[in-house]
This record gives structure tokens, C-alpha cells and sequence, in this order.
């Protein structure tokens, strides 16, 4: 099975869209009829027709048996699935580069996407003591890689809601948080990007569970994502991603605001500059 028409320059997902669309046509089913025997409604089978929906190993197997493939999406859809970053977090890395909006709260460090290349060396040299220099390199590089979406001067927006841990947690040296610290004000005093810091005076607060990312899309359901130790998990189910919403809101309501943020910002990277000088 393959379509003669598709354009070689689409993604990966879109073409799989594609060929779903064909198969399925050529099966006589509706997007609904197709979406019965996987328990999902007709528009999630047109949000994976259209691309705007990662498909799944799973619904991959299942498409193959009802369209009759013999095999052709579980091939395709292993290999679409290859990706450099770590398998719990690919899935989330696609979903980030695809969102208009991203809010997220960082309870121990600085965002991926805010950091700059020597703070992200230290932290995966601390994730990985043992690892070759090219292991680091590439991870490093991988990360980097993912800041490029802020070079759009508006899309996606990103809104920031750090920890006051994450401005003081330094690591071998004091210089390297301070000049991630700059990046972060300079970021802001450009106006491209959105950032509260959570005081320790907040106290208790709804997010003391771990990180937590919102992804919105013009054209597919919101998703959150929640990340830990070597693992993490993305949610497109409303009342899930309603639920980490809220909690996303009272943090903003505990936060400084993002004037006061900034001038905390710009404080503690001078004191660990001068720390350098001592």
C-alpha cells in the first residue's frame, strides 16, 4: 500500500496521515466507523489524518488488522518514532515545537528551553558523571536545538514559572548560572517571553509535586506534560489537562510578578557574580 501523490517534503506524521486517509477510504469506512473499533471518535481520526496527532504504536497495530496494511503503519510508525531525545520525552519534544503557547513550571532548574550551553553541560554532566565528552556534546547540542523556536519573535509564547530554588541552585561554578540568569532577563526585556518567580515566602504551594508543561495548539487538543527521574507522561485527556491548568493558575496567583521577578532575577545573578570575582 502507498499513495502516488504525497508530497516528500511533509513530516513523517502527515504523511502516515495521508496514507490513513487513503486506506480508509479504499476500506469504505467513515472517520467515525473507523474509530469505533479503537474506542475514539471520528475527529481524533482526522486529527491523525491531518498530522496534528502523533499516532501510537498501539493504534498503529490496531489500523494495520482493521485496514488490512499488513503492517505497513506499525513499520512506518516505528520509524517516525525515532527521535534524539529520550524515549519518555520525544513525544513531548514534537508536541513543544508544534504549540503556540507553552506555560511551564520548573521547581529545581532552569527550562531546557531557557538554557544556554553551559548550564546545560553541567547539568547533563550531572545527570551523566561517567558519560564520554561526545555523549555530553550531542545532549548538549539536542538541547540547544529546541531553544531555536524562541528565535520567532512571538510564537510560541512562553510563560515561565520558576521556583526560587531554580535561581539559587548553582552548580560547579557561580559564573555559569549567572550568565544563564541574563539570558533569562535579557529574554525578557525583549519582550519574548513571560516569567514569575515563586518565592520560598509563598510557602506551600500547588506544584510541589513536580514540573509541570501545558502545550496549546491552533488546530489539536491541549496537552500537559509531567516529567520525573528518567520518566515522563503527556496528557490530551480534557479533565486531566484541566486539572494540571489549575494548578498551572495558582502558581501564577503565589508568584511574584514579573516585574518583581525580573529585578529578583537580575539581583541573584549580580550576587553570583561578584561570588565569581571573590
Amino acid at each position: 500500500m502507498a499513495s502516488k501523490n504525497l508530497d516528500p517534503s511533509a513530516s513523517p506524521r502527515a504523511l502516515l496521515g495521508a496514507e490513513l486517509r487513503v486506506a480508509r477510504e479504499r476500506a469504505g469506512l467513515s472517520q467515525a466507523e473507523l474509530g469505533e473499533p479503537l474506542f475514539v471518535s471520528g475527529s481524533f481520526i482526522g486529527q491523525l489524518e491531518a498530522g496534528t496527532r502523533r499516532m501510537h504504536i498501539e493504534f498503529a497495530r490496531q489500523l494495520d488488522d482493521i485496514l488490512d496494511t499488513n503492517g505497513f503503519f506499525v513499520r512506518n510508525c516505528e520509524a517516525a518514532a525515532k527521535s534524539k531525545y529520550p524515549d519518555h520525552f520525544a513525544a513531548a519534544a514534537e508536541a513543544e515545537a508544534r504549540a503556540t503557547a507553552i506555560r511551564e513550571y520548573a521547581p529545581q532548574l532552569i527550562p531546557g528551553l531557557l538554557q544556554t550551553a553551559a548550564y546545560a553541560r553541567e547539568v547533563c554532566r550531572a545527570y551523566q558523571p561517567t558519560a564520554t565528552e561526545e555523549t555530553i556534546d550531542e545532549l548538549v547540542t539536542n538541547r540547544l536545538a529546541r531553544a531555536a523556536l524562541l528565535n520567532d519573535p512571538t510564537t510560541p509564547m512562553l510563560w515561565c514559572v520558576l521556583d526560587e530554588a531554580v535561581l539559587r541552585r548553582c552548580g560547579v561554578n557561580p559564573a555559569v548560572l549567572a550568565e544563564n540568569l541574563r539570558h533569562i532577563a535579557s529574554l525578557i526585556r525583549q519582550h519574548r517571553i513571560i516569567v514569575q518567580v515563586l518565592p520560598f515566602s509563598a510557602g506551600f504551594h500547588a506544584g510541589m509535586l513536580g514540573s509541570l508543561k501545558l502545550m496549546s495548539f491552533d488546530d489539536e487538543p491541549p496537552l500537559a506534560y509531567i516529567q520525573g527521574t528518567g520518566t515522563g507522561r503527556l496528557f490530551d485527556d480534557p479533565a486531566t489537562v484541566a486539572q494540571h491548568t489549575l494548578t498551572y493558575d495558582l502558581l501564577t496567583a503565589s508568584a511574584l510578578p514579573p516585574r518583581e521577578s525580573l529585578a529578583l532575577i537580575e539581583s541573584v545573578a549580580e550576587d553570583y557574580e561578584h561570588d565569581q570575582q571573590a
